[in-house]
């Protein structure tokens, strides 16, 4: 097979054409040219008035070897690369014990799934419940104001990813086509095919439970045990005079003893509790930077109009997205984060007593508005100084803020742009409608956003409104606060995986600092799992 790049056909072009030009790129007949595959299909939307996609194909012609030659010069073609995965070990007959996978997000379903393929039967332990029971939960939060602290977007099974917009790209190099490996199950799953080429593949809430429980039944199907409602309270660890330390088993709530030597810790982001107890039992963890802000909304219209000009609402464009970034004079940066077209708002707090926001998208992308996440960088040096677990504590500082600005009853704490840019507090809506939800209240959101977030959003919008125009539109509605934008800490590991001072446990995925949404989690949890393959087979040869 070869692999073609670059090749580039108006957004309009009829289906025979991408034949035609793959032929032309060959210099072939169309008599040669035998199969064709689409491997990635993208965009070039740079001149509005002339949007182009922009392909790579697999194709198998007649004579490969004579056309390689022939067009040896040109770096646009060559062989397709072998992308496929391929296990690290196999377990043994007769293991001397079973893996242990705490968490059930990206990470943990992934690095318990290929484990299972590999035949080490692993036990996955999860602190919320099933995806379907979980969802209702969540709902609850939404619709009632009624928070489950074990049953929310941050736990149960799916992990955060879930209620997401289900956006699976990512800048991580692969060189083993671990992604690829990924997306492959995805489908297998039940997601759509196209997440395979598209060049921005995403999902969607409602997509992504199902697939969540054809996992389970996956990993179950290969000898896998799955328990929800099985809180990690403790991990038993032996630690000698130098520090070092080999972990031996973990306790669950309920009291139960999980004898255990290899544990991947795929916890999620907002594992507070389970941050603290490792630090207490001495594992290596440090404090890393991460950011804070609001969620902006503002209608798709005027994102798709922003980015497409007259070829907005073209189907194979679908509904636009944006990537800002502005570097204040504050010495911070604020960026888009997260950024969710055609989709919702939602609660996404774990905790009573404070509001944390995030953004949804279901796979259609067609509610009216376009949402983001807009935030400001902190870093432990100058915002959370002085030990490990501080910017936990920094973030439940503005969480619980945000909750007193809404009312104290999960409703957020909401500003439209006009107001925030002018220094006083909104009083009700414009024609851009929150979509928040239990409901929002119109309030002044330097209230619970520390004053250097308040001043570099203030220069950032203006600055965003010239790459996108409108996006400064007075009526846009700003949500507060997002703050769960990646973990506060990282939990230290070696070149092997396993902590820097505990043998035995696997930190993994974003909650351990490694990971940044549902594709590299995905990534970093079959790494894992190969670490823990490897040191099993290791082991009892």
């Amino acid at each position: 097979m070869l692999r073609i790049t670059e090749l580039k056909l108006p957004l309009d072009h009829p289906p025979e054409a991408l034949r035609a030009a793959a032929c032309k790129r060959l210099g072939l007949a169309d008599r040669d040219l035998r199969e064709l595959a689409i491997f990635r299909r993208g965009y070039d939307a740079r001149n509005k008035s002339r949007i182009v996609l922009v392909y790579a194909l697999d194709v198998e012609v007649r004579d490969e070897a004579a056309v390689l030659e022939r067009l040896r010069g040109d770096r646009r073609i060559g062989p397709s690369p072998d992308m496929r995965y391929r296990f690290v070990a196999r377990a043994p007959a007769d293991p001397p014990s079973r893996p242990v996978v705490i968490g059930t997000g990206p990470c943990g379903l992934f690095a318990g799934l290929v484990l299972a393929q590999m035949g080490f039967k692993p036990i996955i332990l999860e602190r919320g419940k099933a995806v379907r029971e979980r969802t209702k939960d969540t709902w609850g939060l939404w619709r009632q104001g009624k928070l489950d602290p074990e049953s929310n977007v941050q736990f149960g099974e799916g992990g955060a990813g879930t209620f997401s917009d289900g956006k699976l790209h990512s800048q991580i190099k692969d060189p083993q086509y671990r992604g690829r490996k990924v997306l492959e199950e995805f489908v297998k799953a039940g997601a759509p095919p196209e997440i395979l080429y598209v060049s921005k593949p995403h999902i969607g809430t409602f997509r992504l439970v199902g697939m969540v429980e054809h996992m389970r039944a996956t990993i179950v199907g290969l000898g896998g045990e799955i328990r929800f409602g099985a809180r990690v309270d403790d991990v038993e660890i032996e630690r000698g005079a130098d520090g070092q330390g080999q972990v031996r088993g973990i306790r669950l709530a309920d009291g139960e003893r999980i004898a255990a030597d290899h544990v991947v810790l795929a916890v999620g982001h907002s594992a507070r509790d389970t941050f603290r107890m490792l630090f207490d039992r001495g594992v290596f963890i440090e404090a890393k930077p991460f950011s804070i802000g609001v969620r902006i909304e503002h209608p798709q219209s005027l994102i798709d109009r922003a980015r497409f000009g007259k070829f907005a609402g073209h189907p194979l464009l679908g509904a636009a997205d944006y990537k800002l970034v502005h570097h204040c004079a504050n010495g911070r940066a604020a960026y888009s984060f997260c950024m969710c077209p055609g989709g919702t708002v939602v609660a996404a707090t774990s905790e009573v007593g404070r509001v944390v926001t995030n953004g949804m998208s279901q796979y259609s992308r067609n509610e009216r508005n376009a949402n983001s996440g807009l935030v400001v960088d902190v870093s432990p040096e100058a915002d959370y100084p002085g030990h490990p677990l501080a910017g936990i504590e920094f973030q439940r500082r503005w969480e619980s803020k945000a909750f007193e600005a809404g009312g104290g009853d999960y409703a957020a704490p909401a500003q439209r742009v006009g107001d925030f840019l002018a220094g006083r507090p909104s009083t009700a809506p414009g024609p851009v409608d929150p979509s928040y939800k239990p409901g929002v209240r119109w309030t002044d959101l330097s209230l619970c956003l520390p004053p250097f977030v308040v001043a570099a959003l203030r220069e950032a919008l203006p600055a965003f409104d010239k790459q996108i125009h409108g996006y400064a539109m007075a009526d846009a509605v700003m949500t507060g606060v997002e703050t769960r934008t990646s973990s506060p800490i990282r939990i230290r590991r070696g070149e092997d995986f396993q902590s820097m001072n505990t043998r035995g446990l696997y930190p993994a995925g974003e909650g351990a600092g490694y990971a940044g949404g549902i594709l590299s989690a995905g990534v970093d949890g079959i790494k894992a799992a190969e670490a823990v393959a490897l040191s099993i087979v290791g082991t009892i040869g």
